[in-house]
């Protein structure tokens, strides 16, 4: 058997992902994200959570 060796540009793409060219986490607006009722339904590990804006302007994660 021949063994291969990890693509790296792959391995870099999976390091770096969500991470800007200075190695810190990407920034998103908020208003990007929410809907107009201020609202996304985020869907992880098979689980839904719903992150919403409280009227203070506050964001608030639940599940």
């Amino acid at each position: 058997m021949c063994a291969t060796s990890p693509d790296p540009t792959k391995a870099r793409a999976q390091t770096t992902e969500g991470f800007n060219s200075a190695g810190r986490p990407s920034v998103i607006e908020s208003s990007r994200l929410l809907d107009e009722r201020g609202q996304l339904i985020i869907e992880h590990r098979g689980k839904r959570y719903q992150l919403r804006e409280t009227r203070n302007g506050k964001l608030i994660l639940t599940s």
